[in-house]
């Protein structure tokens, strides 16, 4: 494989820079003092952002894009093995390093390269860890699977001293990391398209927790089933967090107030009971806070200061944002896309303060709407009224002749008020003709479905 010599900057070039990992990646390397190509097939705002911090971008992947002059050339998982610039690059025998294998080899140039992984909760959580981490004054390294307006982008160039990124198991890509600490927030199916099954997940969760040294720390959820498989043979010390004294780190007294926001008394092995109160809704994130502040301790940070940042940290883009207010109607966004997901964000709603409950849902790929369909009924039929979109495709082909119509069936059969509308326009003029005051509307998938709220907002 390939080794980037990061103290001798050369010239690399991105194969979709504009993802969320990509442009971040490319941002450090160029902060670093490398040369910074790339290709993406529509402009976007983190490619504008990159064109004004040097990026020399190209829209349209062709393979007049790869330079004879090039070192190295990045590409993700996504890129077909077809595109015509990653067949260009392997004519010109031009170096090449996946996504996660050049994050791996930065990860080695900090003292404490800390991973967040799991099925769920990996851009908050890794959000939560950044604004504590920020609050204490240790200038850290970011890259992060979301926008953190803080920050005011997807990464942080610091010291070399903490590198906190989001750890993926899709394609086993965190495979390639070499964190020193490592988070496993849980673990469910999901990605279908690429793991077996369930055992097939637990076996890829198992192997990232064992790349950690003996020096380091695994942080893992103490309600994960059968935890004694996921960190049988790990080299380093195990601390857990959960629903219960079982764990090292738990809430107890758990509230939210008008807002929907947590308040708890977190219990600490061996260290005094904390009082929490976040600046985000829902249960879930009352866990992901305590994975936070559990991480916060063995980092030997103040846990004031901790809770205090949490206090005011109000979440990431796409994560329960709230948008804007149509007359009366609160319009929220959020990136849920699996089940549990989505029973997460719905629950939350019940705390906030609303008449009735509109979900905007846009599935996100043909093999998860196929293999969780009954499960996505069950928890979209937490909302009062269903709007479904067309299936976002993302990275797939419909093989399957999966629609939005088969999942309209089976919430209808939950009882469940629903409609399906083929464009956005369509969906737009339904709310506008049928959101009553005081409702709350929440747009919710993986895909461009933002764009609804933000339309009706005249945004």
């Amino acid at each position: 494989m390939y080794k980037v010599d990061f103290n001798k900057p050369c010239k690399v070039h991105f194969i979709g820079i504009g993802g969320i990992s990509m442009s971040g990646l490319a941002e450090i390397l160029m902060s670093e003092g490398f040369t910074v190509t790339g290709s993406d097939r529509a402009k976007s705002e983190l490619t504008e952002k990159l064109e004004k911090s040097g990026a020399v971008i190209y829209y349209g992947q062709r393979e007049s894009n790869i330079a004879d002059d090039l070192d190295l050339v990045v590409y993700t998982a996504a890129i077909s093995k077809d595109n015509p610039e990653l067949c260009k690059a392997i004519d010109k025998k031009i170096p090449m390093l996946t996504r996660a294998q050049l994050l791996g080899q930065l990860m080695l140039n900090y003292k404490t390269p800390i991973a967040i992984s799991g099925t769920h909760g990996k851009t908050t959580t890794t959000s939560m860890i950044s604004e504590i981490l920020m609050k204490a004054e240790t200038d850290p390294t970011l890259s992060i699977g979301g926008i953190l307006r803080s920050v005011g982008g997807n990464y942080r160039v610091g010291s070399n001293d903490y590198f906190v990124t989001e750890a993926c198991e899709y394609t086993n890509s965190y495979l390639e990391f070499y964190p020193r600490i490592s988070l496993i927030l849980n673990i469910e199916e999901d990605h279908l398209d690429f793991f077996k099954d369930i055992n097939d997940i637990r076996n890829s969760f198992h192997r990232f927790a064992l790349r950690l040294p003996k020096d380091g720390a695994l942080i893992i959820n103490g309600d994960i089933d059968n935890l004694s498989e996921i960190t049988a043979d790990v080299a380093c010390p195990v601390h857990t967090y959960g629903s219960s004294s079982s764990s090292d780190y738990y809430p107890e007294d758990i509230s939210f107030d008008e807002f929907g926001r947590g308040i708890f008394t977190l219990k600490r092995k061996e260290k005094e009971d904390v009082k929490v109160e976040l600046g985000v809704v829902g249960i879930h994130n009352v866990y992901n806070a305590c994975a936070a502040l559990l991480l916060s301790d063995l980092l030997e940070l103040d846990i004031n200061t901790s809770v205090l940042a949490l206090k005011h940290f109000t979440g990431s883009d796409r994560r329960f944002e709230f948008k804007g207010k149509l007359g009366d109607i609160s319009i929220i966004d959020d990136y849920a896309h699996h089940p549990t997901e989505i029973k997460a964000t719905l629950n939350a709603c019940r705390n906030y303060p609303h008449k009735e409950l509109w979900c905007i849902f846009q599935p996100h790929t043909y093999t998860r709407t196929n293999a969780f369909l009954n499960e996505f009924a069950e928890a979209l039929s937490l909302a009062d009224h269903v709007v479904l979109a067309d299936i976002y495709a993302a990275r797939e082909k419909n093989t399957i002749g999966i629609t939005s119509r088969d999942l309209l069936k089976k919430i209808e059969e939950k009882g469940t008020d629903v409609h399906y509308f083929p464009t956005f326009d369509e969906i737009e003029n339904f709310i506008l003709e049928n959101c009553s005051t005081n409702d709350m509307l929440i747009t919710m998938g993986a895909g461009d479905i933002v764009k609804v709220g933000e339309n009706l907002l005249g945004k």
